[in-house]
């Protein structure tokens, strides 16, 4: 029987999401990867119950991940049942719907039918009564915004969700986004985008300035930029990575030795901290208290004990950020 460490909350920053109540750790974990049939069921029990016990207490999911798509949710009900049951209202857990899940007209995108259908069968594989955060995870350009919203909406007050997110919406979607959520009285808590020192978009299109006008909070995936902004490519690409696979995420042509010279550069940087290249860059997206929370994936509870150690040292000077623009945008 599992007992969670007693001082779990002892070092990992909480961080208001929003203007909401709701805390988020710092670092999240996110089950996109490496929670599946595929992967060893110790392993992914050991990732887990590191993560609560550094205080981790955000498991982030979607519909689809796996693979196949479910099998991350599927894998998070067993430990929830057998591991954290005890501690359900310590976790936030939460599941998004937008991309493709079944066949069909209804399998994906954002219409009423499919975010509500989906999120029954999300429940349904966790083992939950309601998740505490509901997204949509991305918008569809056919169905009207405010059907979209009005299901999420419909959620939280069928007590399925607490709260409501979404995610890759552009700024002025965002804004669109939290006006019609705002009219039904169900606030838009949280954005998820991608950004990471390599992916500037939430900066340059404006997207963190609409969330801090809005005051809706943030959590960021790939801040690690599916695992560039690690050790592992700073000779090259390495056998048995995401890059060598030709990952649909990461493809081999992406690394050439251009970027590679500039993660040197950054790996640099990074020991001038006491850091490792993963850990700035975890640090560098969650400066100056703007981020809510950074979303990793891990494949061993080594990886979740490294990236909780990058929040020891979450200041940077002038000149470090300027070295890193300098280093990011030549």
């Amino acid at each position: 029987m599992y007992t969670a460490h007693p001082d779990r909350y002892a070092d990992l920053p909480y961080r208001r999401t929003g203007r909401s109540g709701l805390k988020l750790p710092a670092i999240s974990l996110g089950l996109w990867h490496n929670f599946g049939p595929d992967r060893s069921v110790e392993t992914q029990r050991a990732i887990l119950r590191r993560a609560f016990d550094l205080g981790v207490t955000h498991f982030d999911l979607a519909n689809n991940y796996g693979p196949p798509p479910g099998a991350a949710e599927s894998a998070l009900g067993g430990f929830l049942k057998t591991d954290f049951g005890p501690y359900r209202d310590e976790l936030v857990i939460s599941t998004k719907a937008g991309y493709l899940m079944w066949p069909g007209p209804y399998g994906e995108w954002g219409s009423r039918k499919y975010l509500l259908s989906s999120l029954d069968q999300s429940l349904a594989r966790m083992g939950l009564d309601y998740v505490d955060i509901f997204y949509s995870h991305r918008p569809d350009p056919e169905t009207p915004l405010e059907e979209t919203m009005g299901a999420l909406h419909s959620a939280v007050q069928q007590g399925k969700a607490l709260y409501v997110g979404i995610s890759n919406y552009s700024a002025e979607q965002t804004r669109e986004a939290a006006r019609i959520l705002g009219e039904l009285g169900t606030p838009l808590l949280i954005h998820q985008p991608r950004y990471s020192m390599l992916d500037r978009r939430p900066e340059e299109g404006g997207l963190l300035d609409a969330l801090d006008e809005l005051q809706v909070g943030s959590i960021v995936f790939s801040p690690l930029e599916q695992g560039l902004l690690s050790s592992r490519y700073l000779d090259g690409i390495p056998e048995g990575s995401r890059a060598a696979s030709d990952s649909p995420f990461l493809n081999s042509d992406a690394v050439t030795e251009d970027l590679v010279a500039r993660l040197r550069a950054l790996d640099e940087i990074a020991k001038g901290r006491g850091q490792t290249l993963a850990q700035l860059a975890l640090a560098w997206v969650l400066r100056g208290g703007r981020v809510t929370s950074a979303l990793v994936g891990a494949s061993s509870a080594q990886q979740i004990e490294d990236s909780v150690a990058a929040t020891g040292n979450l200041d940077f000077d002038a000149d470090e950020l300027a070295r890193i623009d300098a280093i990011v945008k030549q």
